[in-house]
C-alpha cells in the first residue's frame, strides 16, 4: 500500500494545489518572467483566494502575453485600456480593471529595474541577501503572513512604481518564488527544498 505523501494544509483541498504545492511552490526561481508571473497572480489574488487564481493562470499567461516584460511595456495608455477590454471580454481573468492595467504599470517598472541592476531577480532577491531562508514550521499556524523582509520589499517596490503589492502580496510572492521555504516541517516538499 502507497502511503500519502504529507502536504503542506492549503494544497490538501484539490489535485491543481496539489501539484502546483509540489512541483513550484516554494522552489527557487530566478527567472525573470516567472518572477514577473508571480508579481501578477499575487497581485490578481488579493482579496481571493490562491486555487481561484491558479484556475486561471493559463490565462493570465495568454491574456499579458506570455510575461514578455517588454511587449507589456511597451504598450501605450490608449492601447492598455483598449487591450484591457479584450482581456475583460476574451480571457477567464480576475475582471478587476485596476488590478488588470497594474500589470501593464508592473510592467514598466520592472522594466526599468531591469535596466538598473540587469535583471529584475537581482534587486528582488536582495532582500532575502540571494539566499533562500529556510524555516522550520510545525503547523500552519506559526507561518507568518507578512515579515520585515516582505514589508521592505513592498516599499521597495512601490517606490519604484508597482501597484497591487502590498506586504501580504510581497510574503507570498517570496513563498511562491522560493525566496522563503514556508513548508511546515511534516510536509514531504520540506526537506526536499
Amino acid at each position: 500500500m502507497v502511503e500519502a505523501k504529507i502536504r503542506c494544509d492549503w494544497a490538501t483541498h484539490s489535485d491543481l494545489e496539489s501539484q502546483y504545492h509540489d512541483n513550484e511552490w516554494g522552489k527557487v526561481h530566478k527567472d525573470d518572467r516567472y518572477l514577473f508571473e508571480f508579481l501578477t497572480l499575487e497581485g490578481a489574488q488579493a482579496g481571493l483566494n490562491w486555487y481561484t487564481i491558479l484556475k486561471k493562470r493559463a490565462s493570465y499567461k495568454q491574456a499579458f502575453e506570455e510575461y514578455d516584460i517588454d511587449k507589456l511595456a511597451a504598450y501605450s495608455d490608449q492601447e492598455i485600456e483598449s487591450r484591457i477590454t479584450t482581456i475583460v471580454d476574451t480571457y477567464d481573468v480576475v475582471r478587476h480593471r485596476s488590478k488588470l492595467r497594474s500589470v501593464f504599470t508592473n510592467a514598466r517598472a520592472a522594466q526599468v529595474l531591469q535596466y538598473q541592476y540587469g535583471n529584475l531577480m537581482t534587486p528582488l532577491w536582495w532582500f532575502v541577501n540571494n539566499e533562500p531562508q529556510i524555516n522550520h514550521w510545525p503547523s500552519k499556524d506559526q507561518v507568518p503572513t507578512v515579515t520585515a523582509a516582505s514589508l521592505a520589499l513592498s516599499q521597495f517596490l512601490k517606490q519604484h512604481g508597482f501597484k497591487f503589492i502590498g506586504n501580504i502580496t510581497c510574503y507570498a510572492f517570496m513563498q511562491a518564488v522560493g525566496m522563503v521555504n514556508d513548508h511546515t516541517i511534516d510536509c514531504h516538499c520540506y526537506h526536499g527544498i
